[in-house]
């Protein structure tokens, strides 16, 4: 593959290791632009009479070819290395948002599905794990402190979108032939600043791959999804995704409901203000948290996304509407929440696998968020389509659906409560902390 080959990337001698996270971030950022598609949920549904269920599905098949994508994609990412993983990531989103511009200026609805959704979502799954295991092998020392930087920009992508999308709106008009041409902005912006990524990346040497510091044992992928430890972790996975995904694809839409009828309205600018703020909670969570599980513990701090996190659910339910400073505070510990538990997942599986084939591994877990990427959408767009068609309005639309989050997260406590130690017969005894 030429320039693309893992054997062109690997680093010299004295590589500083702190270039590697920004060159993830580069791609992170970028791909984090999925958590700012509420901003064009509105739009969409005006131009092409769509229902806010039906505004979802981009979104939904994104998140879906995000976890599938990586599954699959995951052995091939170590096999061929994180620069060739960039460069298709780097193609797919950013084709996916040309595809996307065709379908909102012709009105077939779709091309945005396929572009945004099918293509953009292949990138999103390559473009999000590519650095991971490299970030882990580069970082030993502190496995959720390096993948939460990386992660934190994935969560941080929306914080750069929402008011750039919104003020591309604003300019371009809010017709197809506007969103066409803000689809468009945005594919080549990215496929520029992705690049920065693909040409910065590092891999450790040999030698630095086999230090001691490195985990004495291995688990296979194939090994690792015959344990009870990866269902475990799937469950929470899934249960902390769905609960907080659900607010993040609404919430532009969410909050000018729950205060639409009260003293204090919230404006369309405002509410991209709103999703700009969980942008930034999410991004703040995957280093925060991450980096406090490195001291605390992966199950511990868990035990405080989902044990918290339905606490604060609750809150919203019964009290969301009392002010919006209490809503926007809620809503922003949930999403740190949310973002934590993606920036600590990669830690906690190389506590419990190792660094053999971490990747591959943590490919497969996001499957759970492709069922999440459905499930949260579905169950928040669905309750409010229907409280709305029965005449529900302001937070009446959503208390059903706030409900069942907390119903979520309860399980996911459940099942980080059943995590143990992977038993030795599961081992591959030459793994080491190598990779291959």
């Amino acid at each position: 593959m030429g320039f693309l080959d893992r054997a062109r990337t690997v680093a010299p001698p004295g590589w500083n290791r702190w270039l590697v996270p920004p060159a993830a971030l580069s791609v992170h950022l970028a791909i984090g632009q999925v958590y700012a598609w509420s901003v064009f949920k509105p739009p969409l549904e005006g131009a092409l009479g769509l229902s806010g269920t039906r505004s979802a599905l981009p979104f939904q098949v994104a998140i879906v070819m995000l976890g599938l994508s990586a599954a699959f994609g995951g052995t091939l990412v170590e096999r061929n290395g994180p620069r060739w993983a960039m460069a298709v990531s780097a193609t797919c989103f950013s084709s996916g948002f040309l595809i996307s511009a065709l379908g909102a200026w012709t009105g077939w609805f779709w091309l945005v599905v396929l572009g945004y959704g099918l293509v953009g979502g292949v990138g999103l799954g390559i473009g999000y794990i590519s650095p991971v295991s490299t970030l882990i092998k580069w970082f030993p020392d502190r496995p959720g402190l390096a993948t939460g930087i990386a992660i934190m920009g994935f969560g941080g992508g929306a914080l750069i979108a929402s008011p750039w999308s919104a003020g591309m709106l604003e300019a371009f008009g809010r017709t197809g032939a506007g969103i066409a041409l803000a689809f468009l902005v945005h594919g080549v912006a990215y496929a520029v600043f992705m690049s920065v990524g693909v040409l910065l990346v590092r891999v450790p040497a040999e030698a630095a791959e086999r230090s001691p510091a490195r985990s004495s044992f291995g688990v296979s992928a194939r090994n690792a999804v015959r344990t009870p430890q990866f269902w475990c972790l799937w469950v929470v996975l899934c249960c902390n995704v769905t609960a907080g995904i659900g607010i993040l694809e609404k919430a532009s839409p969410m909050i000018r409901d729950f205060f639409a009828g009260t003293a204090t309205p919230v404006a369309a600018g405002a509410a991209a203000g709103f999703v700009a703020l969980l942008s930034l909670a999410n991004m703040a969570g995957r280093i925060v948290w991450s980096s406090t599980s490195d001291l605390v513990g992966r199950k511990n701090v868990y035990r405080v996304y989902l044990g918290v996190g339905a606490v604060t659910y609750l809150v919203l339910a019964l009290a969301g509407d009392a002010s919006t400073v209490l809503f926007v505070v809620c809503a922003m510990l949930v999403l740190s929440f949310y973002g934590g538990g993606f920036a600590t997942v990669p830690a906690y599986l190389k506590d419990l696998f190792g660094t053999y084939q971490v990747g591959a591994i943590h490919g497969r877990l996001l499957t759970a968020w492709s069922v999440a990427g459905v499930l949260g959408p579905l169950i928040v767009n669905a309750v409010a389509d229907r409280a709305e068609a029965a005449g529900e309005a302001g937070p009446g639309r959503y208390t059903t659906s706030l409900h069942v989050m907390i119903a979520l997260l309860v399980v996911g406590f459940a099942a980080n409560e059943l995590v143990r130690p992977v038993a030795g017969r599961h081992h591959e005894p030459s793994a080491g902390g190598a990779s291959r």
